[in-house]
C-alpha cells in the first residue's frame, strides 16, 4: 500500500515537471536577472564618511533591466533556439524521480496512519506536519539533480567561453563532482530544505484542505472540476509562499566557486543580504509571474495525473 502512493507521486510528478519545464526555465533566468559576481565595489558601507578615495571606489551602477517572462521567453528563442527552453530537462526527470517522489509518497504514509477513521479525514496541523517532513527529506535526497538542473537552466545566459555546456544531467553532475567536490553537489541544500517544507506544506496541505471543503459543502462533484480548481488554488499558495527562498536558492547553487578565489557567496544570508542591498526587497519576488505561471500549471497537471493514475491502479 505505502509503495504504490510512491509510485503514483513519482509518476504524477515527472509528467508535471517535463510539460512545465519552459515556465520553470524561465523563471530560473528572471531570479538571475541584475545579479552580480562583484559585490566589494557595489555596496555601500554602513558606515560611510565623504572623501575623494570613498568616491572613487564605490561604483553604484543601477541594476540592468529586467525583461519580463514573454520577452525573456523570445529573446531565448530567438539566440539559442526553440529547444532551449528544455534545457536541463533530464535533471528536472531525475529531480522529480528522487524529489517529488519521495515527497508524495510519505505524505500519502502519512495520511494513512494520521487519518481519523471514523470522519475519514485529517487535521489542517497534520497536513502541514506531514508536508514539512515529507518535503524537507525529498529534498535533501534530491539535491543534487536540483542543482544540475539550475545550472543546466542557467547556462544559456552566460558568455560561450564561460558555458558550462552539460551534456545531459548525469554529466552534470560528474563535472560538478570532479571540478568542485561531491560536496558542491549539496550546495544550498538548506535553502533546497526549506524551500520543498514550505512547497509541499502549503501545496499538499491547501490541496486536501480545498478538496475537502468543495465535497463537503457540495460545490462540486469529486471528478476533474474539483481537481482543477483546489490544485490551481494550491500552486497559487505555495508560489507565494516559496518565491524568496527560491530566488536566494537559484542564486546560490549557480555560483561558481574557483580555486583560489573567494566565493561570490558564504551562504544562504549573505547572498540575501547582497540581494537586497543591491537590488531591493522586491528581487526577492523576481520572476514570481513565471512563477505562478509554472506553479499553477504544475500543481494541476500534478493532482490531475495524480487522481487519474490513482484510479488506474486502484485494483493493484
Amino acid at each position: 500500500m505505502g509503495l504504490k502512493g510512491f509510485v503514483e507521486g513519482g509518476v504524477a510528478s515527472v509528467v508535471a515537471g517535463c510539460s512545465t519545464h519552459p515556465l520553470d526555465l524561465i523563471k530560473v533566468r528572471m531570479q538571475l536577472q541584475g545579479e552580480t559576481t562583484n559585490f566589494s565595489h557595489q555596496l555601500r558601507p554602513a558606515f560611510a564618511f565623504p572623501s575623494s578615495s570613498a568616491t572613487t571606489s564605490l561604483n553604484l551602477s543601477p541594476p540592468p533591466h529586467r525583461v519580463g517572462p514573454i520577452s525573456l521567453a523570445l529573446r531565448i528563442v530567438h539566440s539559442e533556439g526553440l529547444p532551449a527552453l528544455f534545457s536541463g530537462v533530464s535533471a528536472t526527470v531525475l529531480r522529480q524521480s528522487l524529489y517529488s517522489t519521495t515527497r508524495m509518497g510519505l505524505y500519502d504514509l502519512f495520511k494513512q496512519r494520521w487519518t481519523d477513521p471514523e470522519t475519514k479525514t485529517m487535521h489542517l496541523t497534520k497536513k502541514i506536519a506531514a508536508g514539512l517532513i515529507a518535503g524537507g527529506i525529498g529534498a535533501a535526497v534530491g539535491n543534487p539533480a536540483d542543482v544540475a538542473m539550475v545550472r543546466m537552466q542557467a547556462d544559456g545566459r552566460l558568455p560561450q567561453a564561460q558555458r558550462r555546456n552539460y551534456k545531459s544531467v548525469f554529466d552534470a553532475i560528474t563535472q560538478i563532482s570532479k571540478q568542485e567536490g561531491v560536496v558542491s553537489l549539496w550546495r544550498g541544500s538548506s535553502l533546497t530544505v526549506n524551500r520543498a517544507m514550505i512547497v509541499t506544506a502549503s501545496q499538499l496541505a491547501t490541496y486536501d484542505q480545498i478538496k475537502e471543503a468543495i465535497l463537503e459543502n457540495g460545490v462540486m462533484e469529486d471528478g476533474m472540476g474539483t481537481h482543477v480548481a483546489a490544485s490551481f488554488a494550491a500552486g497559487v499558495v505555495a508560489a507565494v509562499a516559496s518565491n524568496p527562498v527560491d530566488v536566494i536558492k537559484t542564486r546560490v547553487m549557480n555560483m561558481k566557486v574557483e580555486i583560489g578565489r573567494p566565493p561570490v557567496y558564504n551562504g544562504a544570508v549573505d547572498c540575501l543580504t547582497k540581494t537586497v542591498r543591491r537590488e531591493g526587497f522586491r528581487a526577492l519576488y523576481k520572476g514570481f509571474l513565471p512563477t505562478v505561471s509554472r506553479q499553477g500549471p504544475f500543481t494541476v497537471v500534478l493532482f490531475v495525473t495524480l487522481e487519474q493514475v490513482r484510479k488506474l491502479l486502484k485494483e493493484f
